[in-house]
């Protein structure tokens, strides 16, 4: 069995395999949620690597990826929770799982639930004592397994705007 290994998100390189997932794993979940011309015009393989790079050095986030062997399997960002929607000011001083994705490929062989601990113990590291995500309403595999990691919709959400349509984030909140 090839070696799990986990890798600091830092050069261009890895943040052109994050895009890639992060594209893949919307294709695979947000079509009938997000508009199709948003996917289709939006959601190349490559749309995060200029954000993932600027939030970086600018220190809003860390990048954490889950390699098997040379294979990566999974990517999340987290550090300081952002101020989103009208109840974001009750999240100052929280940690934030920013972006969380499995490469569609490699999902249900359990790498979201080890780079999800992973993720969580350095946002304790970081002394952080409580955490959210934001997860799209209809998104039920995302909230399952969120939910399977100890974290619980705390009834607020997110407007998410791609006009003509809004979509809905919810708050999933946890103790760390």
């Amino acid at each position: 069995m090839a070696e799990l290994r986990l890798v600091e998100a830092t050069t261009p390189e890895h943040f052109r395999t994050m895009s890639a997932i992060h594209a893949r794993g919307w294709r695979k979940t947000y079509p009938g949620y997000v508009p199709d011309d948003y996917m289709r015009d939006v959601i190349t393989d490559d749309h995060w690597v200029s954000i993932f790079a600027a939030n970086r050095a600018a220190g809003h986030w860390q990048g954490l990826m889950l390699y098997r062997g040379d294979t990566p399997v999974a990517c999340c960002t987290y550090g300081a929770g952002r101020n989103q929607g009208p109840e974001g000011p009750r999240y100052a001083g929280w940690g934030e799982l920013w972006t969380f994705y499995t490469d569609p490929a490699h999902t249900g062989q359990g790498y979201g639930g080890l780079l999800m601990e992973a993720a969580l113990d350095r946002l304790r590291a970081a002394g952080y004592t409580q955490c959210f995500v934001l997860v799209l309403r209809e998104n039920e595999g995302a909230r399952r397994f969120y939910a399977r990691h100890g974290f619980h919709w705390d009834g607020t959400q997110v407007e998410i705007p791609f006009p003509p349509q809004v979509c809905i984030d919810l708050r999933y909140t946890q103790a760390l």
